[in-house]
């Protein structure tokens, strides 16, 4: 919790009108919650939100699970009257925004406001039906159908079709066109023959059917909300178009901030595949010259020998020669492609086949130059799935600094936004600047030194008390961690917690070999259900870990995250070892080469801080409830052994009771074993 004397005094003593109101709402949807109760460091971020919001402050709150963040901020913005942006990480919290939070809140502090608030989920594009492809007007055939030479057998061909059907057949009878209220769903593939993207769209001016676009009607009622729903990736967009995309606003709220870097990064990126080149020219042998297509088609068979010949690699200097050449033979066919369809008549150049295709050609065009002559902050690497070219951009701190803060209050919240106890780390990383002296402690009414945007910082805790709830046992006598996989030690070290938890295991493991060698060996020496990532789908085998007592449930980064398992089906969560990032992965290579020519250390400055974060979601899947009993049990040594890293990252997690002696745990364990089976 905060010790700043301000802070606190906000909670009990509103210094503000503004917080005030937005304590009073909040006090409201609390009682109109069931099972609701007023929660400390709830109330204290509500205020400490309405603050930010009345004196454009930006503001880095981090709440720990438990808290009620997100009704927190809802309030906040409710009272401040002012229209408000959240973007959330994961379609778990959207979801439960959309359809629980806002519903029950809007109701509640309707008679305090005089009025019912609105809110709206806005979503890209390519979320919706294009109904301009379900009236026909484009003259689509089945060889043109993205991604079909993939499908190579008449299996495959056959479920494609059905899905095909299914997903039109619903496109006709459905309200509002949103991919997520069709179930069951179809594939991307199948999806992609009834959507249309942003940079394909032709318009709602040029289109007949503009006037009952479903996405176009969205963000019509979107403009007209007090709260907009949307997600990282589609502000990630709207920043890199001049905030086009979304409704003006004046508030921002990231919720589940610590993913907003990745997210950015991802739609920053840029690819090119001899698959999507292909494509490209298949789409246009009717609107093209033959040999134009056909020369795309060759660039595309370079550009698959390039990649096959480079393999999985990146390429921090020059590229190779055959890659080089590939690329020039891309942006030469690209040039003649273009320049053709700028000589079509008017009417061709509307219709959306000729949309997609130009808008294919300009980003295969501008992605080829881009990884040509790539920029000093650019990473270009190659995937062999696909195969893929990528170009990336090394840090997007600068694209944050620019555009993220101007001309309106942003409010980043998560659970996991302090590293080794100060949120510096992590502020640089949003573009922020880090005050002056001791960065990151600074509560919410303290004035951040430095230049850069004004910001200030405040974490409220959690209502949770972690060293009498949980504890943290790292197992500091097995050895260092070598080879991939889990070694011979660390799988009886495995062994003896489960079987002294007697199940109820959550196991989160750093590779899909490590995660499979502990499942094998625990079905061999136990009797309790062992569950495993990609043997079933990953809602199956959660929902079966909640219901079922005594299994376990194993796998890998996926479930470091979202897994919400209250209660004492998980009263154990190991670790098979610390997550850094894979030191070849490219941007990892990339940023950690740059803080190391520029004199500082690129494992502590990107590794460390990359593993702090996933350890602190890791364990944070123990305790979810005020009721949640357990042990976080890491098997990796170095947690407690390494001096430079070991304690940032004790101090990164949540502050269990600690210790290093497995017979203790194993004695708490059992106890708690038997607690639970009584």
């Amino acid at each position: 919790m905060s010790t700043n004397a301000t802070a606190t005094r906000a909670v009990t003593e509103p210094a503000t009108k503004a917080e005030r109101d937005a304590l009073a709402i909040l006090d409201a949807a609390v009682a109109a919650t069931p099972h609701g109760q007023a929660r400390e460091g709830q109330r204290e971020m509500c205020a400490a939100v309405a603050a930010a919001i009345e004196t454009g402050k930006h503001l880095l709150v981090q709440a720990g699970t438990g808290t009620g963040k997100s009704l927190a901020y809802l309030c906040a913005a409710l009272a401040a009257g002012e229209t408000v942006v959240v973007s959330t990480a994961t379609l778990a919290l959207q979801h439960q925004l959309v359809a629980v939070d806002l519903p029950r809140l809007v109701e509640a502090v309707a008679p305090i406001l005089g009025r019912t608030p609105t809110f709206a989920l806005v979503k890209g594009r390519h979320n919706y039906v294009c109904k301009r492809k379900l009236a026909g007007e484009e003259d689509e055939d089945d060889g043109a159908l993205e991604g079909t030479e993939e499908l190579k057998w008449a299996g495959q061909q056959a479920s494609f079709a059905k899905q095909v059907k299914r997903l039109f057949d619903w496109a006709n009878d459905t309200d509002t066109g949103d991919r997520d209220d069709l179930d069951p769903g179809v594939s991307d593939r199948a999806w992609k023959q009834a959507s249309t993207s942003a940079t394909e769209c032709v318009g709602a001016n040029n289109c007949q059917q503009g006037p009952d676009c479903f996405a176009e009607l969205a963000r019509g009622r979107a403009r007209e909300a007090d709260i907009i729903v949307t997600n990282h990736a589609l502000l990630s967009i709207d920043m890199m178009h001049g905030r086009t995309v979304l409704p003006d606003h004046s508030v921002l709220i990231v919720d589940e901030a610590h993913e907003l870097v990745d997210r950015v990064t991802a739609a920053a990126r840029g690819e090119l595949s001899p698959v999507r080149l292909r494509w490209l020219a298949q789409r246009g042998r009717r609107l093209i010259d033959t040999d134009v297509a056909d020369q795309l088609r060759q660039a595309a068979d370079a550009l698959d020998d390039a990649l096959a010949m480079a393999g999985e690699r990146r390429f921090p200097g020059e590229l190779p020669e055959a890659l080089t050449e590939a690329l020039h033979l891309i942006n030469g066919a690209c040039v003649k492609a273009t320049t053709i369809i700028g000589t079509l008549d008017d009417q061709t150049k509307k219709q959306l086949s000729t949309q997609q295709l130009k808008a294919g050609l300009s980003e295969a065009q501008t992605t080829a130059g881009r990884c040509a002559a790539p920029s000093p902050g650019d990473v270009i690497w190659s995937e062999p799935n696909g195969p893929t070219l990528v170009a990336a951009p090394l840090s997007v701190g600068g694209l944050l600094t620019e555009r993220l803060y101007e001309e309106r209050t942003v409010i980043a919240a998560s659970a996991t936004l302090t590293l080794g106890g100060r949120f510096d780390i992590v502020a640089r990383s949003l573009g922020l600047s880090a005050p002056a002296g001791d960065a990151g402690k600074r509560a919410a009414s303290e004035e951040p030194a430095g230049g850069g945007h004004n910001w200030s910082s405040l974490d409220v805790g959690s209502p949770f008390d972690y060293r009498k709830q949980g504890i943290l046992y790292v197992a500091a006598s097995l050895p260092r961690p070598t080879a991939s996989g889990l070694s011979e030690e660390s799988g009886k070290e495995l062994l003896r917690l489960v079987e002294a938890s007697r199940g109820a295991a959550l196991g989160l493991f750093s590779s899909k070999k490590a995660a499979e060698a502990a499942a094998e060996l625990l079905r061999a020496q136990t009797d309790y259900d062992i569950l495993l990532q990609g043997e079933e789908t990953l809602a199956s085998l959660v929902k079966r870990f909640k219901e079922e007592e005594s299994t376990c449930l194993l796998g890998v980064m996926s479930l470091w995250q979202g897994v919400d398992v209250p209660g004492m089906t998980c009263r154990l969560v190991v670790v098979d070892r610390i997550p850094f990032p894979r030191p070849t992965e490219p941007l990892t290579a990339a940023r950690s080469e740059a803080a190391d020519a520029a004199g500082r250390s690129g494992f502590t400055e990107v590794s460390v801080p990359a593993a702090a974060i996933r350890l602190a979601q890791g364990a944070g899947r123990l305790i979810r409830r005020t009721t949640d009993r357990g042990v976080v049990a890491i098997l990796d040594s170095r947690l407690e052994t390494s001096r430079s890293y070991g304690k940032f990252l004790r101090d990164s997690l949540p502050p269990f009771w600690y210790t290093t002696k497995s017979d203790s745990v194993v004695g708490a364990l059992g106890r708690l074993a038997e607690t639970a089976n009584d």
